[in-house]
């Protein structure tokens, strides 16, 4: 770690807190209907909106008509998503003359889940694969829809901590309208003229063939970049408009640009809490929420740097320098972009793994084990250390639950959150979504590494790698000791061993924790991986929804209850840390025999030797 890298992180933490309270309070007005700078040039948009869809403004819902709402508005995106993306050559702005060959109906149906679930994986190479009018339409209206989705939600779960003796939680097709007009609009027309200034490209012009220095022929994508760019990341998409993601110069030009980019991502999680706080009426609430998330994210981005400057100590042994100097950067450089180095890719891999974007500008299947599993882990904690737009607020809010319930029984007392008694549906809803979410990972887990096994092997056995097939071997390292043997066959996982074991569950964490990045050694496209990875998709939207806003109108429906000496104080650095290792606890209780099979067992066989 250099004192240059640390200030890079500190820099950049920096502009998301100087940021976070005026967003945050301008949502809370955005969101109350109270008038902002903006009202006089969007407020006669959004009464013409309202008009035409036959919105009444004042009239608000219950948690079933306002969840029934948002299922309903998300499963239209779905299906006409798909049904773009089979037609999309018979389709206008399509310079390349893509078809539905491109699309077949699998991954269609994957696709369209992704992104209708804010979760943008991708199964395909954008640029080879999708028209311009498929990544506008098709895709890029799910970055705006999905994202204006999870604010509505947050907003709708937070007014049942802030509402009593009404069960209204306010009215789904208001709130998803300002949280376009108002929140992604504006910040993404700026970010994306930012973009335009560092040298993404915005045109509709047809690919250019150029011939290279050595006489190659070379065919160089162009395209609407800027655009999707800014709103993949303010709105926690993730889905680039090139394979390599954000670690290509059109999608991400400039260190400038790869700052701006990791700011977008955070920008609305970290303004939420702040926004939460102020509809509560107490800002120290949202304040307690920003700290415990930062903790989280403050021990994950030390322990990632840190794995990644220090490399593989294999390499040590040779007598080769690892330490980073004014030539060279040191450590473990494998898979990171040459213009950014290894504590700007550290950096953006540790927040776009906390705040589920899933966009990445350096590869994480070239992550050290202690790497690696720090981005699987900020995905196993249910994507709430700042999380996506809005999950990273409900799925916070859901733990806060479950940390004022566990303190209420440690002394007797029925536990309390902002002035209601969290009883016994509350807590039902919030361990429904929580096991829910860790039964899609770990089932499906077990169910991808046990089929993907080859004939006369068992899912889990000692076997000598280099025996193996190559396109089974490890892909980045000599491997020539015995190692595990796990799921890794039928060209769909290219490593053996625990690193294939954990290419597999990273494959299921980041779809149901709607993230969408990918360790990338997982051959996805097929109509098994394409199935179950939509199915997972689904289950971590839409399956955590529904009991948190079931558990909202609970909460909105009690009376306040005057606080006492006994009552837990929730707005507290104390009550920050305790959410924080709830958070942890909880993971870890889930999640590590699952880790030891992967990133744990790898990083031994590192350390010992057997990785290099």
């Amino acid at each position: 770690m250099t004192t240059v890298g640390i200030a890079q992180i500190l820099v950049f933490f920096g502009l998301v807190l100087l940021a976070t309270k005026p967003l945050g309070a301008f949502m809370a007005r955005v969101f109350s209907g109270e008038r902002t700078l903006l009202s006089p040039v969007l407020h006669p948009l959004e009464r013409l909106i309202y008009r035409f869809a036959r919105v009444r403004e004042d009239e608000e819902m219950r948690w079933t008509a306002y969840g029934l709402a948002m299922l309903m508005f998300s499963a239209v995106g779905g299906l006409v998503t798909y049904a773009l993306l089979r037609l999309q050559g018979i389709l206008p702005l399509n310079p390349q003359h893509f078809t539905g060959t491109q699309m077949t109906p699998d991954l269609s149906f994957n696709t369209a889940m992704s992104f209708m679930t804010n979760t943008n994986w991708q199964n395909y190479s954008p640029e080879v694969t999708v028209s311009y009018f498929s990544n506008m339409v098709s895709l890029a209206m799910h970055n705006w829809m999905s994202a204006a989705t999870g604010i509505a939600v947050a907003i709708a779960i937070t007014r049942g901590f802030a509402r009593h003796n009404t069960g209204a939680l306010g009215n789904f097709w208001v709130d998803i309208t300002r949280a376009t007009l108002y929140v992604l609009l504006p910040i993404c027309f700026v970010l994306a003229l930012a973009l335009v200034w560092q040298g993404a490209p915005q045109n509709f012009s047809p690919y250019v063939h150029a011939t290279t220095l050595e006489g190659a022929e070379q065919t160089i994508a162009q395209g609407p970049v800027a655009s999707q760019e800014a709103i993949k990341q303010l709105g926690t998409n993730g889905g680039g408009f090139f394979n390599a993601n954000s670690a290509h110069p059109y999608e991400n030009p400039t260190p400038l640009s790869n700052l701006l980019e990791m700011v977008a991502i955070f920008l609305i999680p970290a303004g939420l809490t702040h926004t939460f706080g102020r509809m509560v009426g107490n800002p120290r609430q949202g304040w307690a929420l920003f700290s415990a998330m930062t903790l989280m994210f403050a021990v994950g981005i030390g322990v990632c740097y840190q794995a990644e400057a220090s490399g593989n100590p294999n390499i040590a042994r040779q007598d080769i320098m690892v330490q980073a100097t004014d030539t060279q950067p040191g450590g473990n450089m494998e898979g990171k972009e040459q213009r950014f180095g290894i504590p700007a890719s550290a950096l953006f891999a540790t927040v776009t793994t906390s705040a589920s974007c899933g966009a990445v500008d350096s590869m994480h299947d070239s992550y050290t084990p202690v790497g690696g599993a720090v981005l699987l882990a900020n995905m196993m904690c249910d994507e709430v250390i700042f999380g996506g737009v809005g999950a990273g607020l409900y799925g916070m809010l859901m733990y806060a639950i479950v940390a004022v319930f566990i303190a209420g029984l440690m002394v007797g007392r029925t536990p309390e959150y902002l002035g209601k008694k969290i009883e016994k549906y509350e807590v039902r809803m919030v361990i429904v979504a929580v096991l829910i979410l860790v039964a899609s990972n770990l089932l499906f887990t077990a169910l991808g590494a046990s089929l993907n096994v080859p004939p006369g092997q068992s899912p889990v056995a000692i076997t000598d790698a280099k025996a193996l097939p190559a396109s089974a071997r490890w892909n980045h390292v000599n491997n020539s000791s015995p190692s595990l043997y796990l799921g890794a066959t039928h060209n769909n996982v290219n490593n053996p061993g625990a690193h294939g074991f954990s290419e597999i569950l990273y494959a299921y964490c980041s779809p149901t924790g709607n993230n969408g990045s990918a360790f990338a050694g997982l051959t996805g496209n097929t109509p098994y991986y394409n199935l179950t990875i939509g199915l997972a998709m689904l289950i971590g939207r839409f399956m955590m929804i529904i009991p948190l806003l079931a558990m909202a109108g609970s909460l909105g429906r009690k009376k306040l209850v005057p606080a006492s000496a006994g009552t837990l104080a929730t707005d507290t650095a104390t009550f920050a840390v305790w959410l924080a290792v709830v958070v942890v606890v909880v993971g870890a209780i889930e999640y590590l025999p699952a880790l030891a099979l992967g990133p744990i067992v790898e990083h031994f066989q590192m350390i010992g030797g057997q990785l290099f």
